[in-house]
């Protein structure tokens, strides 16, 4: 879930606790295109205040009427699907002949939105069971794994950071880069056995451990919603970790350091049980190349390419490391040559 439908929680349970009606819209299927992907969540306030979209605005509204109506999910969930039809889905405003299916809930003390923020806000994954029939809700711990699943009678939700990343040193940028992160919804681990940088780690919500590298990611199961960076500039302890990292499902690893500095760590590589194909995942320099000079403009190059590729987007010429910079615009004056 990410920080987007996360906040829409936390406006769903602060309108039932001020004492207003609330409907919490869930989507739990789409066919064709879509604006919003399933499992994202929309909520609607009795006197037809909204937060949150599952649409562009068209579906949105005939929520906010059917709540005011008290037409819909008045006393248990029901659920509704919009844009059967090309017709319908061109008045509903989805793309495309696009179809959505939400299930819609009445928020009430028993939905269980309090205990399950307050997990999220400790970085944990929480699987939320919703019967439809009695409006009866449970939650439990959850695993990476988890997935939406909506069968008709049972909707299960995964709620928390669906991805991690795990930061190699504890020093400035790894402070920047964490931050960031957690904004993008990850599960945010470092490692520094380094007493001179893990004494000053304070970081609220992020743990560190003083193990090492290599030895702490092997005991991590990483797996493809897992990515590593090395940020410590020292081969004993990036290169181990990097080793390990390499051979796991991780979507993306990378490491800090200079075109030439991340060449000699392919070299020593492939000293080690490596292949090609192996150590050809690996994203060295680190980053978007974007101008970054400063710690947080560079924490915004690197995260720019997890997200790229985590979404399977191509890296654009612009955006290798080393290419040429930008053509003036019209109205600057290009250098002398």
């Amino acid at each position: 879930m990410d920080s987007v439908d996360i906040e829409v929680l936390r406006s769903a349970e602060a309108w039932r606790k001020a004492g207003h009606r609330v409907t919490l819209g869930t989507i739990v299927k789409t066919w064709g295109s879509a604006p919003r992907p399933v499992g994202a969540v929309v909520a609607v306030r009795g006197d037809g205040q909204i937060a949150g979209s599952v649409s562009g605005g068209c579906v949105e509204d005939d929520l906010v009427e059917k709540v005011r109506a008290k037409a819909v999910a008045a006393e248990k969930p029901a659920v509704m699907t919009y844009g059967v039809t090309n017709e319908e889905a061109t008045r509903w405003g989805l793309p495309c002949g696009g179809t959505l299916q939400l299930v819609l809930e009445p928020v009430s003390e028993a939905s269980g939105l309090a205990q399950l923020l307050e997990t999220i806000a400790k970085q944990q994954l929480v699987r939320r069971r919703l019967e439809m029939d009695s409006g009866r809700v449970t939650l439990e711990p959850g695993v990476w794994q988890d997935v939406l699943e909506f069968d008709g009678k049972v909707l299960r939700t995964v709620h928390g950071p669906r991805w991690r990343l795990v930061l190699i040193g504890a020093g400035q940028l790894t402070r920047y880069l964490a931050e960031m992160a957690r904004m993008l919804d990850y599960h945010v681990a470092v490692i520094d056995p380094r007493d001179e940088y893990a004494d000053g780690w304070d970081l609220e919500g992020v743990a560190l451990d003083r193990g090492m590298p290599d030895d702490v990611i092997a005991g991590l199961n990483l797996d493809a919603h897992s990515a590593v960076i090395a940020l410590t500039h020292d081969p004993k302890l990036d290169d181990m970790a990097l080793l390990e990292a390499l051979k796991s499902p991780a979507f993306y690893v990378g490491a800090i350091g200079s075109k030439k500095n991340n060449d000699a760590r392919r070299r020593r590589l492939r000293e080690f049980d490596l292949s090609e194909a192996e150590i050809a995942r690996l994203h060295g320099p680190v980053g978007l190349f974007i101008g970054s000079k400063t710690p947080p403009e560079i924490a915004v190059a690197i995260l720019a390419e997890m997200t790229a590729v985590r979404h399977g987007v191509a890296k654009p010429d612009w955006a290798e490391k080393g290419a040429a910079r930008f053509a003036p615009s019209s109205c600057e004056v290009a250098p002398s040559p």
